[in-house]
């Protein structure tokens, strides 16, 4: 994999508490159900600074060690920092790392795993690296748990004429070519589901949902900001229009007379 896809620490400390209030709790509990018992590995891919550990440790027992993959030194480095999260029994989870490419990810690398986890990772790849991906977890046979990944419906309350032609292009922009890259962006969760099936693993799925308000109104703000720029990268045409667009959404922000509903997909699926 090719990772040339950029993501701020700050944007993932930002959305991390609402990542852990939208993931699935009921797959999490479901995954716990399947793992044999004895001590548990975990590995986390496109782990950037923990937020899925911290979040899924609790709820699994122990013990525990997390093996955290991403291809940044700099994500995983402050993933390890401060004090390891606790177990479901309130021991503390042990945690090694690992930095590379995960297209390039096999089996091998996976050895020992009792799960495999990612959030906010399938959007990013490509069908090629999702496959291999794929390949290499149902090689080892371990389940695995993949969340907030991105469908493409967003809501925004009060609605606007202009919503759907901003969504468009933002779909259109999470598909788009990078670095010779062909992205998944929307379609992702429902490529995963058809890669596992396929190989005869059953399958969960869950939507789950981002609800952004008045009561965290940075993260609306840098979502809409974010949402809008893609939108206006993949679209010139629309400058204009989103103009007043943006103006109108901005000083509903501000009043805090604008929320947000985006919609994500969480999938389990095991041999």
């Amino acid at each position: 994999m090719n990772e040339i896809i950029e993501v701020s620490s700050d944007w993932l400390a930002l959305r991390e508490p609402e990542d852990a209030r939208a993931r699935s709790r009921e797959l999490a509990v479901a995954a716990s159900g399947l793992l044999r018992p004895g001590p548990v590995e975990v590995h986390d891919l496109g782990s950037g600074t923990g937020s899925m550990m911290r979040w899924l440790a609790p709820l699994l027992p122990g013990p525990q060690t997390w093996v955290l993959h991403d291809w940044n030194p700099d994500l995983v480095e402050l993933a390890t920092n401060g004090a390891a999260p606790l177990d479901r029994d309130g021991r503390s989870v042990a945690v090694r790392t690992r930095t590379g490419a995960l297209g390039a990810l096999d089996a091998g690398e996976l050895d020992g795993a009792s799960l495999v986890t990612a959030s906010a990772l399938l959007d990013v790849l490509t069908f090629e690296e999702l496959r291999a991906i794929a390949r290499a977890i149902i090689a080892v046979g371990c389940p695995v748990l993949l969340s907030l990944s991105v469908t493409g419906d967003v809501l925004l309350d009060p609605p606007d004429p202009r919503d759907a032609g901003v969504a468009a292009a933002f779909n259109a922009h999470q598909e788009r070519l990078v670095g010779g890259r062909r992205l998944l962006g929307p379609s992702a969760a429902a490529l995963a589901q058809l890669v596992f099936r396929e190989a005869g693993w059953n399958v969960r799925t869950a939507e789950t949902r981002w609800r952004l308000g008045p009561h965290e109104p940075d993260l609306l703000e840098q979502w809409f900001d974010g949402w809008i720029d893609a939108a206006l990268e993949q679209r010139r045409d629309l400058e204009g229009e989103c103009a007043a667009y943006r103006a109108l959404r901005s000083g509903q922000l501000r009043r805090g007379a604008l929320s947000a509903v985006v919609v994500h997909a969480d999938l389990l699926a095991w041999p």
